[in-house]
């Protein structure tokens, strides 16, 4: 049985959907002024493998995730540089797709915008009013906060103990609080000001409050109540807490069965040592499109699964050249297995053989702690090790081995298990096999091979089988100082030779 942590609950839950087989997801997307950092990314890559899992378990998946593309710090923005919030929530909505994309998460299933739905908002809105949940005050319209009695449930605060500490609390910074009816009353719809994107409305030109559009658009395209709903644990006080009372007063039902919570990425102080929050305001951010320059996106990913998703993750580079010194050892061990596939002996009186039933035993056992630990709250460092266990296991069985055709079947059958568990992880092991056995070696293995084997072609990969077959030929002669320099040469380039009963090959160190 899936469980889940219920950031509502507190603990965790069996997971029981709405529909049989169905899961309606809404995830919150970002406000688009700026390109996002890496612990944005942490929040979507999160509930993107979180997203595969569920897809992976059988289930059917409807994903909604929002795009901000009106709000005070986009205006800010467009003012600074004298251009209209139109264009700058354009320019950033298309570079976090690209930023999305680059790093492997999948495209939502509805990506809606928030000025592409302001009907709904308006609405909602109107709701709200007629109900006496709302009031408005010379064209902005404000949510009572005391007319909600389970106001706090999400986040666990107590009303009666709480100062007002909404984003949007001073709406134009000049007493406009001053005119609710508490100051816990957070704004619905905003008057326009001069300069200023807004739209018509009952109460006049203005635009939508940021809490408002998450509520509307989950209930347009998801209906409720939501199966799960997530965002990065900075959202649960004020922003999801807004939204459960809003949306709650208005349809008189659950909003959400489910709320889910990423962690925050943290970041290693230059002067203190210690971890701190990464974030825009504190300067210490690392946009994701930069650090994708700096590490590949499978990389960044195998940093984020070896945190839970809820607890805090320190962001650094050691962390990051571990993380991909840990894929480079699945990858290598799908693309050793590969090779072994592809020199397979028909001969019957090999003298060692792989232990198939072991084998066969040890996938089937990996495949179930991996499920078990991702059945357990997403627990992907646990099903991380499960793969790892697999790999080791695998490594095993055909290290100094010949696989005879009969064991063709079950060597495959591991193999596409490793591949098929990473790929829930959003991480193809067989693509980043495939681009090594091609001209995916480093373009200098190309002049090595020029100057140790003779060679004279432009490709990398028909180098590298030079360079071994002049190694080979070397060792025959007992020519070990060539076929030493060949050696060195490509370990210099992080090509490392192993010599097997088929011959030697060639893997990524």
């Amino acid at each position: 049985m899936l469980k889940l942590y219920n950031t509502q609950t507190r603990r965790k839950v069996d997971f029981e959907p709405r529909e049989a087989g169905k899961v309606h997801m809404y995830v919150c997307g970002p406000t688009v002024y700026n390109y996002i950092h890496v612990g944005n990314a942490r929040t979507f890559i999160s509930f993107d493998i979180i997203r595969r899992y569920l897809m992976w378990r059988g289930f059917d998946v409807t994903f909604v995730q929002n795009v901000t593309d009106v709000d005070d710090k986009i205006i800010a923005k467009a003012n600074q540089e004298g251009r209209s919030a139109a264009e700058v929530a354009r320019e950033y909505t298309d570079a976090f797709i690209a930023d999305m994309r680059r790093a492997g998460v999948l495209d939502p299933d509805i990506r809606p915008r928030a000025t592409e739905e302001i009907p709904e908002m308006i609405k909602l809105v109107q709701r709200l009013i007629d109900s006496g949940r709302a009031y408005e005050v010379e064209g902005d319209v404000y949510f009572s906060v005391r007319s909600f009695p389970e106001y706090g449930k999400l986040s666990g605060r107590n009303v009666d103990e709480m100062e007002g500490g909404h984003r949007d609390l001073r709406a134009d910074g000049q007493g406009l609080a001053d005119r609710k009816r508490d100051p816990l009353d957070f704004a619905l719809w905003k008057a326009a000001k001069p300069g200023e994107p807004s739209w018509e409305s009952p109460w006049g030109q203005g635009r939508p409050g940021w809490h408002i559009e998450c509520s509307a658009m989950s209930h347009k395209y998801l209906g409720l109540p939501l199966d799960i709903h997530g965002g990065g644990a900075d959202l649960v006080f004020p922003h999801h807490e807004n939204e459960v009372a809003q949306s709650e007063a208005a349809y008189s039902c659950t909003f959400a069965r489910y709320w889910m919570h990423a962690g925050m990425l943290q970041i290693a102080n230059a002067e203190t040592g210690e971890a701190e929050k990464m974030s825009k305001s504190l300067n210490n951010f690392l946009l994701l499109r930069d650090a994708l320059d700096i590490v590949r996106p499978e990389a960044l990913r195998m940093l984020m699964l070896q945190t839970h998703y809820r607890s805090p993750l320190v962001f650094g580079d050691a962390r990051l050249a571990e993380a991909d010194a840990a894929l480079a050892r699945i990858e290598n061990a799908v693309r050793n297995v590969d090779w072994q596939l592809d020199h397979t002996s028909d001969d019957s009186d090999v003298s060692s053989v792989i232990d198939a039933e072991a084998l066969d035993v040890a996938c089937v056992q990996a495949k179930r702690a991996f499920t078990e630990a991702m059945d357990d709250d997403f627990n992907a460092p646990e099903a991380l090790g499960a793969v790892f266990t697999l790999v080791s296991d695998m490594n095993s069985a055909i290290a100094d081995k010949t696989v005879s055709a009969c064991d063709v079947a079950v060597v495959r059958s591991v193999r596409d298990v490793v591949v098929e568990l990473m790929g829930v992880f959003g991480i193809d092991v067989a693509a980043a096999q495939d681009a090594a056995a091609g001209d995916g070696y480093p373009a200098e293995v190309i002049a090595l091979a020029a100057d140790l084997a003779g060679y004279t072609g432009d490709s990398a990969s028909e180098a590298v089988q030079a360079l071994l077959a002049a190694r080979t030929e070397a060792r025959a002669a007992k020519n070990w100082a060539v076929a030493d320099q060949v050696r060195d040469g490509m370990k210099a380039l992080g090509l490392v030779i192993e010599d097997t009963p088929q011959g030697p090959r060639v893997s990524m160190a």
